[in-house]
């Protein structure tokens, strides 16, 4: 099988037989149980995660409460921009939900990769770029819309999450209570 992001970059420009070695030597595929850590509070941050399969939550502890800040899925990446850019510790957790399979991305083989092709650089500024822009989008809607749009926004954005992800964290996620989540769902499934 085709290593995944030689089938991103395949879609986008025509890749040598030396560029897809380099991107399959450059970031492994590697698959965690659920439950496994890939980033805890206090670490530094030193890789990013392109989600193959499975699901990957980033939360933080906040008084001592899991407070879910996201979820990965398939074709997803999971990073801890501020953490990795200034090599400061992490205030985040990213934990896999499930049987989770990864393409682990380096920042150090990263940059060793654009000194060999630097023609990639761009290639992946432009999909950063687009990634930032999407999760800006995503928070400016989150803020300005009540508990009950963000969970018909999240039925209609993301609906595959509704089944895989315990109630209790896409109501963390959507900054309410359990029970106000309970409350929302009788609401949307018993319309008066």
């Amino acid at each position: 099988m085709q290593h995944i992001l030689v089938q991103f970059m395949s879609q986008l420009t025509n890749l040598t037989d030396e560029e897809i070695s380099s991107i399959e030597n450059s970031f492994p595929i590697k698959t965690y149980e659920k439950g496994h850590l890939l980033l805890k509070e206090g670490m530094i941050a030193q890789n990013a995660y392109f989600v193959i399969k499975g699901c990957i939550r980033a939360y933080e502890l906040i008084d001592g409460e899991e407070n879910t800040l996201g979820f990965y899925t398939e074709n997803q990446s999971a990073i801890d921009f501020k953490s990795q850019a200034s090599q400061t510790p992490s205030s985040k957790y990213f934990e896999c939900l499930e049987e989770t399979q990864v393409t682990i991305l380096s920042a150090e083989k990263e940059k060793a990769l654009y000194k060999m092709h630097p023609r990639f650089e761009k290639f992946c500024r432009e999909g950063m770029e687009e990634m930032m822009g999407a999760q800006q989008e995503a928070l400016s809607k989150f803020i300005v819309l009540s508990p009950k749009e963000r969970y018909l926004n999240l039925i209609k954005e993301r609906p595959e999450l509704i089944n895989r992800v315990p109630q209790y964290q896409i109501a963390s996620f959507l900054g309410i209570k359990p029970e106000t989540l309970s409350r929302i769902r009788k609401k949307i499934a018993s319309p008066k």
